[in-house]
């Protein structure tokens, strides 16, 4: 029997203003200098955003280590307030675990946590139960980056 499929959700603190780490998420030169998990990168050349409800991300993440390896990314979104919620969703096919056809949905909310800190919080999914955890240390590893980026 098939568990069903489960939201991802990771509540994250930084320390930089909400407008700043907005800003890294909509930014096509930010997003490619952070975006993936280590051992990943973001080709700047392949980053397309139109951030407003009906635009969308494009982007591809490509393995370090096995440039040939890459993972698109081709997502649209469906709400924005500036500085404080990012809503898309991506149709996926040729994705282990996933039919073709599956809808991906991601919501990125940002917070001001005071003291010029930001609460971020992620919700992603629906994924399998034997992938969220895989799903979750992508994130955590992309947000080492993230965090060295605010700090610059």
């Amino acid at each position: 029997m098939t568990e069903p499929a489960q939201e991802l959700v990771i509540e994250r603190e930084f320390d930089a203003p909400r407008e700043l780490v907005y800003q890294a998420f909509v930014d096509p030169d930010q997003l490619a200098a952070w975006f993936g998990p280590v051992g990943y990168s973001v080709p700047r050349d392949t980053v397309d955003m139109d951030v407003r409800p009906g635009g969308h991300q494009r982007l591809v993440m490509v393995s370090d280590a096995d440039r040939e390896q890459r993972s698109p990314v081709d997502a649209t979104f469906t709400e924005v307030i500036e500085h404080e919620l990012l809503i898309g969703e991506e149709r996926v096919d040729g994705l282990p675990g996933f039919p073709d056809g599956s809808v991906l949905r991601m919501r990125l909310e940002f917070h001001d946590a005071g003291e010029g800190r930001t609460r971020l919080v992620v919700r992603q999914g629906p994924y399998s139960p034997d992938f969220l955890p895989m799903v979750a240390m992508g994130w955590e590893s992309s947000f080492t980056k993230l965090d060295a980026l605010l700090a610059a």
